[in-house]
């Protein structure tokens, strides 16, 4: 709904014309206008009056109906129209008012005015030369004069920037044609032309918003349709691009460019979003496979390989696969330094890897890019953490495991230590002690790491049973000696026995 305010505002831009409806109150009684559409006439000037447009409009509507010669029905609609904004449609009524009544000058003054801003220049050139041949009142030969000024130097300045255009001054082009468009600002062409220098100049967002204006002004204009999803998909916005192209096809279903691209934006886009769902779903070597299919469907769009280049990245590093996503996420930064989500995901494959150092650039990194980035933050602390931790007991290098070991593994490796460590392997006094120590780190390894919540503090950077991070906690400390471990059974699933090994 248009707001009263605005009504009025649009209705006092054309007072001018307001007041020539009131002149021809009279002349239109004087042509034999019936009572009827005189009815309507009446009722839609006080209704234009008041800033009601869409009612105005439909009174006109019926005026011109109840009498079609009747030229000052059309020219009551015409004003409204362009109250409204919509000149189009306030054009084919000018054009009937002068076929009915060619000395109204008014009229034609407003048509070569709006034809001069859809760019006809030559057309608006004569409207206005047959309204100084009319016997015109000062006030009209005045701007009548005053338009084909400008209207020549129009013309003048279109020949200019057309010729720059050709000589490849893409510029000097935009620039002329900025001047041109303040004036013909409903000229699709004009707009067109300039979206081709802003192509050339590489601002894509300037030259997308003129097409989509030209796309507006002219009807059925499928090259800027199809332009727009061709700018889109080099951007890297497949999405946006299958919209655009889609609009193209709607207007002609058989349009071999587009009906081609379409087919190209298609699959890729469906490639792109379904490596996405796998993703979301934790299928990641799946999505891998979709992301290395697009980069075969598009090889030439560098948006579009670098794009997948970070989600198989992503996928590597999700899926525990630390090589390869160290491998991946590098070949990804050594194109774009500053990419985020590549500097998160081989931090955390150096953490897999326990390179704790190289891990905590990469989160400074991505800090110093966006840091309000809440996983950079916790990443980073956490990267800190085990690397502080590392330094001192890591259970992982205690039993020789990674960090993304299964507890199957853990209690194997956990199983051979101890078979191996276990002191009474030892007989010297020295070796005895230090097989004691060897023996109760590795079982303390396996405690903390077969259980999920301990093995989860520890994952975070925190030792479950270092006394210092359980302080106010009140949980158990973790001072078991050798005393205790012995009788303690390695093929069990931990804790002390009733049974003891002895080895000769």
């Amino acid at each position: 709904m248009v707001a009263p305010r605005a009504c009025l505002s649009k209705v006092f831009s054309y007072v001018p014309f307001l007041l020539v409806l009131i002149d021809l109150q009279c002349e239109g009684i004087e042509g034999g206008i019936n009572a009827e559409v005189e009815k309507h006439l009446e009722m839609g000037k006080k209704l234009l009056a008041a800033g009601q447009l869409a009612d105005a409009l439909s009174h006109f509507h019926a005026a011109v109906d109840g009498d079609p010669d009747n030229y000052v029905a059309y020219y009551r609609r015409a004003t409204v129209y362009l109250a409204m904004g919509k000149s189009k449609s306030a054009l084919p009524d000018l054009s009937k008012v002068i076929e009915l009544k060619p000395d109204f000058t008014s009229a034609r003054l407003q048509r070569g005015n709006l034809l001069l801003k859809q760019g006809k220049l030559n057309e608006a050139v004569e409207d206005y030369k047959k309204v100084l041949l009319s016997n015109p009142s000062e006030k009209e030969a005045n701007e009548a004069k005053s338009q084909l000024t400008k209207a020549d130097e129009l013309q003048r300045i279109i020949t200019q920037a057309r010729a720059a255009f050709e000589q490849q001054e893409y510029t000097a082009a935009s620039e002329l044609l900025d001047i041109l468009i303040e004036t013909c600002v409903w000229d699709s062409e004009l707009r067109e032309l300039r979206a081709e220098c802003y192509i050339q100049l590489d601002e894509s967002g300037k030259a997308i918003s003129d097409l989509k204006a030209a796309s507006k002004l002219k009807y059925d204009n499928t090259e800027a349709f199809y332009k727009i999803s061709i700018i889109y998909y080099q951007l890297g916005d497949h999405e946006l691009s299958l919209g655009e192209i889609r609009e193209c096809l709607k207007l002609d279903p058989d349009h071999k460019q587009c009906f081609a691209h379409y087919k190209q934006v298609k699959k890729l886009n469906k490639q792109l979003t379904t490596g996405e769902d796998l993703v979301r779903q934790e299928k990641f070597s799946d999505a891998i496979n979709k992301y290395e299919s697009a980069m075969k469907t598009e090889p030439n769009v560098f948006h579009y390989t670098l794009y997948a280049k970070e989600r198989i990245c992503h996928c590597h590093s999700k899926n525990e696969q630390a090589k390869e996503a160290i491998r991946s996420c590098t070949e990804v930064l050594e194109q774009d330094a500053g990419n985020i989500n590549a500097l998160k995901d081989r931090a955390e494959a150096y953490i897999l890897e326990e390179q704790y150092e190289e891990a905590i650039k990469d989160f400074e990194v991505a800090r110093d890019h966006n840091d309000n980035d809440q996983g950079v933050k916790e990443g980073l602390e956490r990267a800190q953490k085990l690397l502080k931790q590392s330094q001192k007991k890591d259970y992982y290098k205690i039993l020789g495991v990674k960090r993304n070991a299964k507890k199957r593994e853990i209690i194997k490796a956990y199983r051979k230590l101890a078979m191996q460590w276990h002191p009474d392997n030892f007989q010297e006094e020295n070796e005895k002690k230090q097989a004691e120590k060897k023996f109760i780190d590795i079982a303390a390894a396996k405690e903390v790491l077969t259980d999920p919540e301990m093995r989860k503090k520890f994952d975070s950077g925190e030792d479950p049973l270092d006394p210092e991070n359980q302080q106010g906690e009140g949980g158990q400390h973790f001072h078991r000696s050798w005393n205790q471990w012995q009788g303690f059974n390695p093929f069990g699933s931990g804790g002390p026995f009733n049974f003891k090994f002895h080895f000769n």
